[in-house]
């Protein structure tokens, strides 16, 4: 296994032309798959608020919920580098607040948070955070903690203006100090010129081809959560089908007396 993948590797890579993948984790074993498969990044996302614990949006998990996820996925990683989603009103009502939940993250074993705008507010929270230690990715776009104030899931920098917008933004976390913006929901056209007015890494969450990095959901690369698939996931197996399979043989076996066999028993 390669050394331990930190944010100067993912500046290298950027700067080499060198594309790098992210997939989400919410469990010891899954992340050991990840980091066994080369994923440079593993994220612990917010999204896991309705993958993993059945809520209706994102904003409902909680910090300390976070925080039990973080340290299940860093116990399963040695070579990626471990980024928690911080999620909604953690890092909000105060600089205070955010310096004690990102820095909880840390503690768990994340070796980097990530935190969605670009308001001056949140250019005041990751320029303390980076002050004190603590990487920084950005996220621009469409972000899911204001899913209430975009009137829902709708696609964001479809013009020069609203494009321009972004960059602006993008380009004050980048004088902040974070090390990387994930881009979600943009044209393509959008995500590529913001990744080439940008000396740091973008990873698009649906903002096209040229963007530094890829960005999915674990859940929908492997098919195991049936209640929505963005347009620009791709499903690489069946998870779903594969656990009913397995459950159903199971059932059948119980059932029917073939399990357990005499090989299975004391």
């Amino acid at each position: 296994m390669s050394k331990k993948i930190t944010v100067k590797t993912l500046q290298k890579y950027k700067e080499n032309g060198e594309k790098f993948s992210v997939l989400t984790a919410y469990d010891c074993y899954t992340a050991k798959y990840l980091d066994k498969a080369g994923i440079d990044v593993v994220l612990i996302g917010d999204s896991l608020a309705m993958v993993a614990l059945g809520y209706d949006t994102t904003n409902k998990i909680t910090a300390e919920e976070m925080k039990i996820f973080t340290s299940a996925v860093a116990r399963g990683v040695e070579h990626a580098l471990v980024v928690t989603d911080m999620p909604f009103l953690s890092y909000h009502t105060s600089i205070e607040d955010a310096v004690k939940n990102c820095g909880m993250m840390i503690a768990a074993g994340a070796n980097a948070v990530k935190i969605e705008g670009g308001t001056d507010y949140i250019i005041s929270v990751v320029e303390r955070l980076v002050q004190i230690g603590i990487p920084v990715m950005g996220h621009l776009g469409f972000t899911p903690q204001f899913l209430n104030a975009f009137g829902g899931y709708k696609i964001q920098g479809k013009t020069r203006e609203t494009a321009d917008l972004i960059l602006v933004q993008a380009k004050k976390l980048e004088a902040a100090g974070v090390f990387s913006i994930v881009l979600e929901m943009v044209p393509e056209d959008c995500g590529k010129y913001i990744t080439g007015n940008l000396s740091i890494p973008t990873i698009s969450c649906g903002a096209g081809r040229f963007c530094d990095a890829q960005v999915l959901v674990s859940d929908d690369v492997f098919g195991k959560y049936p209640e929505f698939k963005p347009k620009f996931a791709r499903k690489y197996g069946d998870m779903g089908e594969l656990i009913l399979n397995c459950a159903k043989r199971f059932d059948e076996d119980v059932k029917t007396g073939r399990f357990p066999s005499e090989e299975e028993v004391f």
